[in-house]
């Protein structure tokens, strides 16, 4: 789910587009291929859905939108997220305290 790079780390998103509320429900898969499950209120269209989960990453994570870059996925539901400035450590930990 994380992978620690040079310009930051990766966070693998399974995102479930049109729910009640943006929010983080666990977790997708298990091992190597999990990914955290997030529902996003906004609907899969026009790229609303990716803008919503950029801006609610960017705030999980107390970053700006911009360190926040969609790598892969754009139209799926399966994402890789890069948040440029992060450590997996402090990634991990943030994580902690919502799963």
């Amino acid at each position: 789910m994380l992978r620690e790079g040079a310009a930051g780390v990766t966070l693998a998103v399974r995102a479930q587009p049109g729910a009640k509320k943006t929010a983080i429900n666990g977790m997708y898969g298990e091992g190597a291929d999990a990914q955290l499950k997030i529902a996003v209120h906004a609907p899969p269209l026009e790229g609303r859905a990716n803008l919503a989960l950029t801006a609610f990453l960017a705030e999980t994570f107390s970053l700006p939108k911009s360190a926040v870059e969609l790598v892969t996925g754009e139209l799926s539901r399966s994402k890789v997220f890069l948040l440029r400035g992060v450590t997996r450590a402090a990634a991990e930990t943030r994580l902690a305290e919502w799963l």
